[in-house]
């Protein structure tokens, strides 16, 4: 893929989240009745997931009808080119239903050979779109607000004891991995909760160090890595690969800090 080929498609991506924007801007804070789609437990869905999706697949088709999608709503529908657009309509359900403005909608380009090369990751409620190319050596990463971007670059931290880390829910971390994470938790600086996809682009922004997180889906992880690395950053699973098959996932401002967290986090890697 060229370089403007791919900042073509980045374009586009801003388009599915503009129109993302309009769909959850007008459901946000308006009461809306959240389904459980976990019989054991407590997965919320709303019409504000199904309606973003549906729009941006309606978008994705028309504009690329070859490619493939993969949504968590409307799971995978095949395509021909080697490309899939996978969508999280609105990541941080949770969030979202409780008026708290840190879910956010993620859209990325995936290819067959590559993994995610761009990906967005967009705040409608706060106004802030984080925006990234990573492919072939071409990192860019921006922070698109009230009209204007700017770069994004990682902080320069290197050490767990320096760290400003996040994960989703503590709870959420089971056995051996619970284990790892309240080492690293114990070793880091500051930890904070609640954040879903906002702290990765926290990262990229400069304010984060480090996130340590399992059980994501595909739909969860993909729009993260090139925002990300885009800025500096390195985000692999628990064992350093660059394959995220088992959902775990650890992402750091600097390589330095990142060997730190997996020699923490290694053993609990699957």
């Amino acid at each position: 893929m060229s370089l403007d080929s791919l900042k073509a498609d980045l374009v586009f991506a801003e388009d599915l989240a503009e129109a993302a924007r309009d769909c959850a801007r007008s459901r946000f804070r308006a009461g809306l009745q959240a389904d459980n789609k976990d019989a054991g437990g407590f997965d919320p869905v709303t019409e504000a997931d199904r309606a973003i999706e549906a729009r941006l697949r309606a978008l994705i088709e028309n504009r690329y009808p070859l490619d493939a999608v993969l949504g968590e709503e409307g799971g995978h529908t095949q395509g021909t080119s080697g490309r899939t657009w996978v969508l999280d309509p609105i990541d941080g359900t949770r969030a979202f239903i409780a008026g708290v403005p840190t879910w956010t909608v993620l859209i990325s380009l995936t290819t067959q050979d590559h993994g995610p090369v761009l990906s967005v990751i967009d705040q409608p409620h706060i106004g802030e779109r984080f925006c990234a190319i990573a492919h072939d050596g071409h990192l860019q990463a921006e922070l698109v607000h009230e009209a204007r971007r700017r770069a994004l670059t990682t902080r320069s931290t290197k050490h767990l004891k320096d760290a400003l880390a996040a994960t989703t829910d503590p709870y959420l971390f089971k056995g051996a991995e619970a284990d790892a994470f309240e080492a690293v938790r114990g070793r880091v600086r500051l930890m904070r909760f609640g954040l879903d996809a906002y702290a990765y682009a926290m990262i990229a922004a400069g304010g984060l160090d480090l996130v340590v997180e399992s059980e994501l889906q595909p739909w969860d992880i993909a729009a993260l890595v090139p925002v990300v690395r885009g800025a500096g950053g390195v985000v692999t699973d628990w064992r350093g690969r660059d394959t995220f098959e088992t959902g775990q996932v650890v992402a750091a401002a600097t390589a330095a800090l990142h060997r730190e967290a997996l020699d923490v986090l290694r053993p609990a890697a699957w």
